[in-house]
């Protein structure tokens, strides 16, 4: 499979293929754009004008006019001393991401840099080979300078990378490439440190993996639901069709769906409960919302991917190049922090079902899920570990949009913090997989112990699978190996097809 990046038309789909490791060519009718846009840095260097970004200081000296035969050296002193992240390398599927953002943005035509950077950054996706870049460093204004400038530096022959799972001197993973360290023409540098990107692909991560978590959560409630003899009333059609809420209204139906033809519930179908708590009677409206918020996140992510994002912008047909401020990326941290607060609800309301399970008086079932509660502890702990993975994604669920310091002595007065909101999201989709593992395995030794009454066919399916990796808890034993099992279901998007229709980027 390969992807093409253009101009702008980039799905989530195909983002999320990127992510994953798809190739990845340039659309050839991307050439032209790229080309027009270096011709007209080229016109203006020969016209004698002074311009920010290519003949200029940068920043709070954008007003010292550089000498042409020092260009060349101004964007490599650019690179050189942008270069100051700290903290662990981003892993390779997001640099993947990264690289694949930069050069769609290149692909408008509007960032005055020449096919040569272009090339050799798909020349090292093509073979395999990333830039080390460290996580730690951007306020997301100007773009994200310091861990872009790891990226440039990289494509200098300067710095670290990763190739055929080693990490290299740059120069001799620019060979394995077949490429030679670059001498950046004028603009190229700061077309390269300025933009969105590591905003965006950090985004973007989390994204899918929250979107796998949500998929793995709708089908854990559904089992702790019918585990629990929770009733299917709270999921008719007319419920959520008086309220309007869209979320809502296209989650409910694939809890009825998971759980009709239950033979569990129709044993208890004239009992005595009026209602169940809300951790299950309120599914619906709780998960719908975090999906109404996962799909906003995913509509400004997926704009971004397909945006300009640097500055300034080359507009080669009026022959001008305009300063302005599409590198804030206000818009990617905004959307990360309500993603953030989607995902920690997601764990949250698990949790509060998993402890539910735990207690017989509100389940039914045996004292926290074990057929001999005192010798055994059965899911005791594994509700505390729950507890504690949705505590901390509360304190991580805060605002970082919020915040801002000023720097460049105070020239770039307000910042995004973008980059360490959305570099959180991906600790907390973990997090949240942890916590939905546990539910998980606790609803469906739930179900194990209504037999032999079944639970639907489509849970029962599902069940299936959970058991084919890890089997029902009879007695005590070492449960770490089963909550990474059930984990890594989870993060494999083992889930994603189960709940066709509802995720942004796809079932696939």
């Amino acid at each position: 499979m390969t992807i093409t990046l253009r101009a702008g038309g980039m799905t989530l789909a195909d983002l999320r293929a990127i992510h994953r490791g798809a190739a990845v060519a340039l659309d050839p009718a991307s050439t032209g754009p790229i080309e027009k846009s270096a011709d007209a840095v080229a016109k203006i260097l020969k016209s004698g004008k002074s311009v920010y970004g290519i003949n200029t200081g940068f920043g709070k000296l954008a007003r010292t006019r550089i000498a042409d035969d020092k260009l060349a050296e101004l964007q490599r002193n650019l690179v050189l001393s942008h270069s100051t992240g700290v903290g662990p390398p981003l892993d390779d599927a997001v640099v993947r991401l990264v690289m694949a953002l930069k050069v769609a943005s290149f692909a408008h035509g509007n960032s005055g840099v020449g096919m040569t950077v272009v090339d050799a950054l798909l020349k090292l996706l093509d073979a395999g080979i990333h830039p080390v870049i460290p996580s730690q460093g951007s306020v997301g204004a100007s773009g994200d300078l310091a861990p872009l400038a790891h990226l440039a530096a990289t494509l200098l022959g300067v710095g670290k990378m990763r190739a055929d799972g080693e990490t290299i001197p740059a120069d001799r993973a620019l060979a394995k490439a077949g490429l030679a360290p670059l001498v950046l023409s004028p603009k190229e540098g700061l077309a390269l440190l300025n933009g969105t990107q590591i905003s965006t692909a950090l985004a973007l991560a989390g994204l899918f993996a929250g979107e796998d978590v949500f998929a793995a959560a709708i089908v854990s409630g559904a089992l702790s639901t019918d585990a629990a003899q929770g009733s299917l009333v709270p999921y008719d059609a007319r419920i959520h069709a008086a309220r309007n809420q869209p979320g809502q209204s296209d989650v409910a139906p694939h809890y009825a769906r998971l759980l009709a033809g239950s033979r569990i519930n129709e044993s208890h179908i004239d009992c005595d409960r009026v209602q169940d708590p809300y951790s299950l009677r309120c599914q619906p409206q709780v998960m719908g919302a975090c999906l109404d918020h996962l799909r906003f996140s995913a509509s400004v992510f997926e704009r971004e991917a397909n945006a300009v994002s640097d500055n300034p912008l080359v507009f080669a047909a009026d022959g001008d190049v305009l300063s302005g401020g599409n590198f804030h990326a206000e818009p990617v941290a905004m959307a990360a922090d309500v993603l953030a607060l989607a995902i920690a609800e997601i764990g949250s309301l698990a949790e509060r079902r998993i402890a539910l399970l735990m207690d017989p008086v509100l389940s039914s079932l045996p004292a926290f899920l074990t057929p001999a509660p005192g010798l055994n502890s059965g899911f005791m702990i594994a509700q505390v570990t729950a507890a504690a993975l949705t505590a901390e994604n509360k304190t991580l669920a805060t605002p970082a949009s919020i915040d801002s310091l000023p720097t460049s002595a105070n020239q770039e007065d307000h910042v995004s913090m973008a980059a360490h909101g959305a570099r959180r999201l991906g600790p907390m989709a973990e997090n949240a997989a942890g916590i939905v593992a546990v539910e998980l395995l606790a609803a469906c030794q739930g179900i194990d112990m209504h037999a032999p009454l079944p639970s639907s066919p489509t849970l029962e399916e599902i069940k299936a699978r959970v058991r084919a990796r890890v089997p029902m808890l009879e007695d005590d034993r070492y449960m770490a190996p089963d909550l990474e099992a059930a984990t890594d279901m989870i993060r494999s998007g083992a889930f994603r097809a189960d709940v066709p229709g509802l995720l942004p980027s796809g079932n696939a």
